[in-house]
């Protein structure tokens, strides 16, 4: 009987401790339900892992390892010195986030390895082990004759024990940032593959691939080892020279990780991303503020306003005025003002861009004061090219000057390949260099919101300040490309989302782009425009369209409702790739959001899922004939009574959505009807707040 063989037939009785040590160098490690188990074992002395989830292999045996340069591979043979063991069950309390507090609940142990033979080098290994997932990462502790090494790569393999569904975009690291639409293609159809990759295995099991606490090192790939393989390896992304890793000692890489699930809601509900990180660095947390904001940004995208200075310039200091009083009439937390600097009109030159001068139609500290004297935070903005050597240059008086101004905000931009040359976006040169950024922005009290980032890694519980990052296919390609598919926003929360929080810009109004750009639009329904301020989860979360497609629409009070940093979500409904619902609240507020691909969907909930006593349930619905192709504007909004014992049914149209809040009632909203009536009100009162623009 094989190793593996002899492991699944033994089940329950192999694995009733947290752990075993078995005799020749293997060891067994199972998460605090006992569901899930990690096997560590020697091969002839080169190390491998398996892991079963429910009784059934989920990865076979694989290898781990490094190839190095100008050293002998660390990759074995090894034999096992000693093992530590370790159990958590805690609780710890988020600075902002889907829920105040995470439970870490997970078994752990770190295996010391050594060479057999000369030169009798140590490597650690860590496993955790959680019960909705797995978690390992290496350790090369300083030693003698060892302070330094450079990797030619990483040997970790993940070979899957069964083929699936995957939803996955491109891992080639020549492309700058993975702003893709995700393949939905079968696993054995990957070839390289960026993480998070979400499969779901042909007997149900969901599960995500993705690394956690990225640092001084580059980011991973899924490589598969050749055409219909289950078998993938992880693909560092390398220096110009070929080293993936250029190391001093100790060194830790980052945790692989593997979310278990038997169904999406798990994928969406796990935390196990932000548990593989340390806690908080930051002690003075009272300058992070989560916020819903607007800002100069759209206009540019849809040609309305230009970033260079001239007659279209957006960022004047007229206009910034304009939005920020919007914003204050209105309870919008923030303004984001992109190209206020100098610099614009030499875009692709080296060093082109001026972080610390105005251009002449813009008062920047002027603006500054006015935005705090209304309540309202200026959210400053670097846009670098990608020339990140000269970013570096001048980042830090950058982040000094809008300190100075009290701006405790930073929108940061690094489009276009990175320079120097050879450089990319998610190699280690790059992870250090935003590593840099977010602690020099916490030493001045700065908050980044990303664009063209490195991958999310949960940092954020590390360095709250790392509020939110683009790093996926965001709304702006609904402006000048095809567009994203209405399907497109219902994979993200199962992949790029699974990462951390993103900044996808949603809340466009203007859905057809009237005035502007005849043939671009955006793929939704105007509901389905409010429910994504829900469901594409950021603390920094962006109305993002014109003031005039706000003004007197009634759907815009929702927005001004809107909470971004949440008590407890509960996730209802979830079918990556069709549809997403759930519940968040913030104090006694309850947001219900739905959404759905391009099918229509009749959405029905119990709400003692969520409500103990009655509520008011303020609704925005999308109305009789939406549809996000063929007329996407009409909306129903309506009031009703809501409680324990009613049920929720609405229609969710092609490409559709719903945003509901619930709030506390008093006597005289008895009178309201019950939410229970919502699906034929919906549809028996249309309405059609189709935007009218002036040009």
């Amino acid at each position: 009987m094989g190793r593996l063989t002899k492991y699944v037939a033994l089940g329950m009785f192999v694995f009733l401790g947290s752990c075993q040590r078995e005799p020749d160098g293997e060891f067994i490690l199972a998460s605090p339900d006992a569901n899930t188990r990690i096997i560590f074992s020697l091969d002839k002395g080169h190390p491998f892992y398996t892991v079963i989830h429910g009784g059934h292999p989920v990865i076979l045996p694989s290898r781990m390892g490094y190839v190095l340069r100008a050293a002998p591979d660390l990759q074995g043979p090894f034999k096992l010195l000693h093992v530590t063991t370790t159990s958590q069950d805690t609780t710890w309390e988020t600075v902002w986030g889907q829920e105040n507090q995470i439970r870490d609940h997970h078994r752990g142990a770190v295996l010391k390895l050594q060479e057999i033979t000369s030169p009798q080098r140590i490597l650690m290994i860590h496993f955790k082990a959680f019960d909705d997932g797995v978690a390992f990462r290496y350790e090369i502790p300083a030693q003698p004759d060892l302070d330094s090494l450079f990797i030619l790569d990483e040997l970790t393999q993940f070979n899957l024990a069964a083929d699936g569904q995957a939803w996955w975009n491109d891992g080639g690291y020549l492309f700058d940032t993975p702003e893709q639409l995700y393949h939905h293609t079968m696993i054995s159809e990957i070839d390289s593959a960026n993480t998070p990759v979400t499969m779901i295995l042909n007997d149900g099991l969901h599960l995500s691939i993705h690394e956690a606490n990225l640092r001084n090192y580059p980011a991973m790939t899924l490589k598969s080892h050749a055409a219909d393989s289950l078998n993938f390896a992880a693909g560092l992304v390398p220096w110009p020279d070929g080293d993936k890793v250029k190391a001093a000692l100790p060194l830790k890489s980052p945790w692989r990780s593997i979310i278990l699930s038997p169904d999406a809601a798990g994928l969406l509900e796990s935390r196990v991303i932000l548990n593989l990180n340390e806690p908080k660095e930051l002690e003075n947390i009272s300058w992070i503020k989560p916020m819903t904001y607007m800002g100069i940004w759209w206009g540019m995208h849809i040609n309305k306003y230009t970033w260079v200075q001239g007659e279209r310039h957006g960022a004047t200091t007229e206009n910034a005025m304009q939005y920020i009083d919007f914003a204050a009439s209105n309870g919008i937390g923030g303004v984001l003002v992109e190209g206020w600097n100098r610099g614009w009109e030499d875009w692709g030159k080296p060093d082109a861009l001026d972080l610390l001068t105005p251009y002449d139609d813009f008062d920047l500290k002027g603006v500054v004061q006015y935005a705090q004297e209304r309540g309202v935070a200026f959210i400053g903005h670097h846009e670098t090219t990608a020339n990140v050597a000269s970013y570096e240059l001048q980042m830090e008086e950058a982040y000094q000057l809008y300190h100075e101004l009290g701006v405790h905000a930073v929108k940061s931009g690094y489009v276009g390949s990175i320079r120097p040359a050879g450089q990319f976006h998610y190699g280690q040169w790059m992870v250090e260099h935003f590593q840099r950024a977010v602690e020099l922005a916490a030493r001045y009290e700065i908050c980044l919101d990303v664009h063209e980032p490195v991958k999310a890694t949960g940092l954020s519980r590390t360095w709250p300040n790392l509020m939110s990052r683009e790093g996926a296919r965001g709304m702006e390609y609904n402006a000048w490309s095809s567009g994203n598919p209405p399907d497109h926003t219902t994979i993200l929360p199962f992949t790029r989302l699974l990462a951390g929080p993103m900044d996808y810009t949603p809340g466009i109004f203007n859905l057809t782009l009237d005035g502007y750009k005849d043939d671009n639009r955006v793929h939704t329904t105007l509901a389905k425009q409010l429910a994504l301020m829900v469901v594409l989860y950021s603390p920094l979360q962006m109305a993002a369209d014109l003031i005039e497609s706000y003004e007197g629409q009634p759907a815009f009070q929702f927005i001004r409702d809107l909470k971004t940093d949440w008590d407890e979500t509960r996730i209802l409904e979830a079918e990556i790739g069709r549809n997403v619902t759930l519940a968040r609240r913030a104090g006694s507020e309850w947001f219900i959001a739905a959404i759905t691909n391009e099918e229509s969907r009749k959405l029905e909930l119990e709400l003692s899922d969520i409500l103990s006593e009655r509520m008011v349930a303020e609704v925005y619905a999308d109305g009789a004939g939406a549809h996000w192709d063929k007329n996407p504007y009409p909306i129903f909004i309506g009031k009703f009574s809501a409680g324990p014992h009613d049920s929720l049914a609405a229609w969710l149209a092609p490409g559709g959505g719903l945003a509901i809040r619930l709030i506390a009632s008093n006597a005289e909203d008895l009178a309201l009807p019950s939410i229970t009536h919502l699906a034929q009100t919906q549809l028996g009162t249309p309405q059609n707040p189709k935007i009218v623009k002036e040009n």
